[in-house]
């Protein structure tokens, strides 16, 4: 299968966007992760003072948890699909989050930043140059800045992507094919198995310059299948 990408996958997200967050809720555990990925930048004074991006925040959801694990930061929260956009822009936020239509590539050029923090959850599997975002996200971090990445990046195992095949195959896409969206979840099954083992990623988080690289698993189900990624600019960063 080819996957979808740039403006075919922003498109297949408006459309989706509709029943999105009612199909991410019949995944255990879905905001409770994204709320300990985001926890895991281990921000202080309950982020008092930062500057957070949410690279890539769909509906809303990562914001939510990036907002719960810092209430009192100023967030900047972006996504390439304006579908996904509304239904974000439709719930209720304080004055301190902001929600701007730009792709992760276009960040760099919207003299966005500097951030002292990223969070970006399920995006490096769907851009086409992940190393030139993670160049980008380098570069709009204060240097020691940290990044978070929430990501479905299997572990190696065989197991893991039997697993990950079966709950696709016997929940996801069936879901998807119901709101008329079984092309996009196709390419989430497709894009998984074709995407970085946790510890590729984390040696592609080294190479872009990134220290102090880790990946960390999840509980529940998702063990093996979902990491937070966590790591620091070096000094190079903007």
């Amino acid at each position: 299968m080819t996957l979808l990408r740039d403006r075919d996958l922003a498109r297949a997200f408006d459309h989706a966007s509709r029943t999105y967050d009612r199909l991410t809720g019949l995944n255990p555990g879905y905001r409770a992760d994204l709320l300990r990925s985001a926890r895991r930048l281990r921000l202080p004074r309950d982020g008092a003072g930062l500057h957070l991006l949410d690279l890539g925040c769909g509906t809303g959801a990562s914001t939510r948890a990036l907002l719960r694990a810092a209430p009192r930061a100023r967030i900047t929260a972006v996504d390439a699909s304006p579908g996904m956009l509304r239904r974000a822009l439709a719930k209720p936020w304080p004055d301190t989050v902001r929600f701007l239509h730009l792709s992760a590539e276009e960040l760099a050029a919207a003299d966005e930043g500097p951030f002292d923090a990223v969070f970006a959850a399920y995006l490096f599997r769907n851009v086409s140059d992940p190393d030139g975002v993670l160049g980008s996200v380098r570069a709009l971090l204060r240097p020691g800045g940290r990044l978070a990445v929430h990501e479905y990046s299997l572990g190696g195992s065989p197991a893991h992507r039997a697993l990950w095949t079966a709950v696709c195959q016997g929940v996801i896409i069936p879901a998807g094919t119901l709101t008329g969206d079984r092309a996009l979840y196709r390419h989430l099954w497709h894009s998984v198995l074709d995407f970085d083992t946790a510890a590729a990623f984390t040696g592609r988080l080294t190479r872009a310059g990134f220290t102090g690289a880790r990946a960390l698993p999840l509980a529940g189900w998702q063990t093996g299948i979902t990491h937070t990624f966590v790591a620091a600019a070096g000094e190079a960063g903007r």
